[in-house]
């Protein structure tokens, strides 16, 4: 038996007034998933425990079955494990975008998703400016980067807000604030002075898009637990695919394999179809493939409902398909969200979200298509969301 994981991160949601009280999923074309649905086990299942934060490294944790409250101890040491950076028991790291402020307000949380090469030459100015022998900031994916501090484990106790979760909104108030934030409060002020005329900058502004106006911290973290290994728990060899650094630091902390897939990417240019079927390629060396889409939570955080359907729809006619039609050994399938991404919100939300367990031994329940209210109606709920790798592969 062979076992494939499709995370669609981010992809359940809230009715849209504006579509007729539809969600993102219920406007999706997603014939495929659709199908599936029919003939496998729908439910609802809570990836994130109740009073921790719905980020997709807790919640993929879950679905990775992991128990979050064991285990998690913040993302950015994740991130640090995928991009290969220590982090000894003097340090900490934290998670720094690059973005956008406008008259004083956030105007984009990925400075418009600027690329790893411009991204790279502004984290390289950021270090020759502020960097020392106590800081260090590390060069990630598009806006996506780490700030590594040397003595300053107090900083892990500043509040701190993603920039994602204020969009529009001024930033004043959104500040590092409490305990240990005077550093980051700093270091975030005093990269406006380095990043706003940098060359890279005024070449976007040029073009008409959107610069990167300021260094954002958040999703501190210090040495993360050993995890025990996936193999080890659920005797399978695993590998993952995935565009971006959480979800390959989760993979490296459970000893599984990091498929490189050329063209597998964070947004809409991802190429579905390549990550589907190098997926499923790597069947042939591993027992369990898992495949992460990041699409349609970045659409979601645009605030954009086309983007997100269309995300989902591609997923479905490029990704499914391939699942669907799968002709090697009998393979089980789980597909869900990670957590849900409102469009209203334009940020992570912690409420159950569906799930779908299709393949041998998997029996219909009454659903007819992938939602989270046809989920609902199954009756079917898992609270502890570690539990559903069991479910799968059990």
């Amino acid at each position: 038996m062979k076992y494939c994981v499709l995370i669609i991160d981010g992809a359940s949601g809230w009715p849209l007034p504006e579509r007729g009280g539809k969600t993102c999923l219920e406007l999706a074309q997603t014939p495929n998933l659709d199908a599936m649905a029919q003939e496998g086990t729908l439910g609802l299942i809570r990836t994130v425990p109740p009073g921790m934060e719905p980020s997709s490294a807790c919640a993929c944790m879950s679905v990775l079955g992991y128990d979050p409250k064991v285990y998690y101890r913040g993302r950015a040491a994740i991130e640090a494990r995928s991009m290969g950076i220590p982090i000894d028991s003097s340090e900490v790291v934290f998670r720094s975008n690059l973005v956008a402020v406008r008259d004083g307000r956030m105007w984009s949380y990925s400075s418009g998703h600027i690329s790893t090469d411009e991204a790279r030459q502004l984290i390289s100015t950021l270090n020759e400016s502020l960097g020392s022998d106590r800081v260090h900031f590390y060069p990630g994916v598009s806006y996506r980067h780490l700030l590594k501090l040397k003595g300053r484990q107090d900083s892990l106790l500043a509040s701190c807000t993603p920039p994602h979760d204020i969009p529009d909104k001024s930033i004043s108030e959104f500040l590092p604030h409490g305990q240990g934030s005077g550093i980051l409060r700093e270091l975030m002020l005093a990269s406006e002075a380095v990043l706003g005329e940098h060359p890279v900058n005024a070449a976007r502004r040029a073009r008409g898009d959107i610069p990167a106006t300021m260094l954002w911290l958040f999703w501190g973290s210090g040495q993360v637990p050993a995890l025990p290994p996936f193999q080890q728990i659920y005797d399978l060899r695993a590998a993952v695919t995935s565009a971006v650094d959480v979800i390959r630091g989760l993979a490296r902390m459970m000893e599984m394999g990091v498929l490189e897939i050329a063209g597998v990417k964070d947004g809409l240019d991802n190429d579905f179809a390549g990550q589907a079927a190098g997926a499923l390629a790597a069947l042939n060396e591993y027992d369990l493939v898992v495949i992460h889409i990041e699409a349609p939570d970045e659409a979601a955080h645009a605030g954009s409902i086309d983007d997100k359907v269309e995300a989902i729809g591609r997923i479905d006619r490029e990704v499914l398909s391939r699942l669907r039609g799968y002709k090697g050994d009998g393979l089980k399938v789980l597909v869900m969200p990670d957590h849900a991404t409102p469009i209203e919100a334009r940020t992570h939300t912690g409420e159950p979200v569906p799930f779908l367990l299709w393949g041998p031994g998997f029996t219909a329940n009454g659903a007819r298509r992938f939602t989270g209210a046809e989920a609902g109606r199954t009756g079917f709920f898992i609270e502890q969301g570690y539990n559903i790798m069991g479910q799968l592969v059990g």
